[in-house]
């Protein structure tokens, strides 16, 4: 499978509580919901489509999951509600114990496991393992090598500081970029790819 991360990032790479105000405040992040301005359902929610559409799996974070949980199971009846429910969806979580796994077709990773059971799920054959969010998780997988591709929704707004996907262990990795798509609104949806090194 290969893990593939979307991602809603902002010009000075913050990826914090795109989608709402109480989403994530850590750190006294007060800009929650600023992807909202900039959202249109062709070009950035047809990148999420298409994600979805390729998705064997989800994999989620702690808090990302918590998040999706609450909301997508109240959405069913449209396709993607009902894909984002049915999809089968692997949560890494140090806390999470499975009777809260309340949303359906939910496994658990235990934190202390994580890299090596997505290694393991990353040398299975099939679709796209999808990961949306889950910023710490993120960053992990790049630091490991684990991420195939890597698809951001580039919007034209500076946070100021919040929470990042990217590594800052000082280690230099190359990627190339496979496409890019611009909205109306002044996305763009880059899709890049790691170069791998010789």
């Amino acid at each position: 499978m290969r893990i593939v991360i979307s991602e809603f990032i902002s010009l000075d790479g913050v990826v914090q509580a795109p989608g709402g105000p109480e989403e994530d405040t850590d750190g006294g992040f007060a800009h929650g919901g600023w992807s909202h301005p900039f959202f249109d359902p062709e070009v950035v929610g047809g990148a999420f489509t298409e994600a979805l559409a390729k998705a064997e799996a989800l994999l989620f974070g702690h808090r990302t999951w918590q998040t999706m949980a609450a909301a997508w199971p109240e959405r069913g009846g449209d396709p993607f509600a009902d894909r984002m429910n049915s999809i089968p969806k692997y949560v890494v979580s140090r806390t999470l114990d499975d009777a809260e796994l309340t949303w359906h077709n939910t496994t658990r990773i235990p934190g202390a496991e994580a890299v090596a059971r997505i290694r393991e799920l990353r040398d299975r054959d099939g679709g796209d393992l999808a990961v949306m969010g889950s910023p710490t998780l993120v960053r992990t997988l790049l630091t490991e090598g684990l991420v195939d591709e890597l698809r951001l929704m580039v919007m034209p707004v500076l946070l100021g500081g919040g929470k990042s996907i990217f590594p800052d262990d000082g280690a230099l990795r190359t990627l190339e970029l496979v496409s890019t798509v611009s909205s109306g609104a002044g996305v763009n949806v880059c899709t890049y790819r790691p170069v791998a090194r010789k």
